[in-house]
């Protein structure tokens, strides 16, 4: 289970989430469907630890792991007078492959992966390969192993950020915009690995094309000016285009 409850986000004056609150079991495909400038993205940074969400301490509300571990201080958003306690609960293993999956070119897919997760893991050697060759196997990569990264289409990019973000099994994968810029072919072959992806793990995906949602979610949450506006599960939905047009008409 995922949790987050009244999670708010400002930069200046500019206030980017607005009392965000979701919960997700587990092993269900998300999608977060918005315009550009939702919010999607910034609510992904916060589940996955880059950035705290807007923060007002109190002694006994603290953002924590699903194991009750403090990951860091709540906030108490003020509503009418009343407290409103932030609370974010995610499991303790992520893995977040966000929108530029920044890669090391110069490196070769098999030795990138190799030192990703070396960095996370103290391992034997030999049992890291056999790890490594069986992820590479799993994300399609066995033709693409030997290559440096800089020599691969985007899609194969996208394996290996994808690859990554598998490392040390998470029980959550976020993906923010995970097939921006690839070919129909590219598309096809990303979107039936999330799907696949999804079977043993909650996934939490970001995008604005209501084609990958229908494809590949459970469920769509349509934020908008930071805002959530629609939560319902894809097989309740008649019609998305009108869903998402009707939770994000300016006012």
């Amino acid at each position: 289970m995922i949790k987050i409850a009244h999670v708010n986000k400002t930069f200046g004056t500019q206030h980017v989430l607005r009392d965000v609150s979701l919960e997700i079991p587990t092993g269900q495909i998300v999608g977060l469907l918005g315009p550009n400038g939702a919010g999607k993205s910034t609510l992904m940074k916060i589940l996955v630890g880059l950035w705290k969400a807007d923060e007002r301490p109190t002694p006994d509300n603290v953002l924590r792991t699903a194991t009750g571990s403090p990951i860091g201080q709540s906030s108490s958003p003020v509503k009418g007078g009343e407290e409103y306690p932030t609370e974010i609960i995610v499991p303790k293993r992520i893995g977040y492959l966000p929108e530029n999956n920044p890669l090391y070119e110069e490196m070769y897919v098999s030795e990138y992966l190799r030192f990703m997760y070396s960095l996370e893991s103290k391992v034997e050697s030999k049992k890291s390969k056999a790890y490594i060759d069986e992820l590479i196997e799993r994300v399609g990569l066995p033709p693409e192993r030997h290559k440096h990264i800089r020599e691969l289409s985007k899609g194969y990019r996208q394996r290996v950020g994808l690859a990554q973000a598998l490392l040390g099994d998470p029980e959550l994968l976020i993906l923010d915009e995970p097939t921006t810029g690839l070919d129909p072919n590219q598309l096809v072959e990303i979107r039936s690995l999330i799907r696949e992806l999804g079977k043993d793990r909650t996934v939490i995906l970001s995008t604005h094309i209501m084609q990958e949602v229908r494809e590949m979610c459970d469920r769509v949450v349509i934020l908008d000016h930071g805002e959530i506006k629609a939560d319902e599960p894809i097989g309740a939905i008649d019609d998305l285009e009108a869903l998402f047009r009707s939770s994000t008409l300016d006012c």
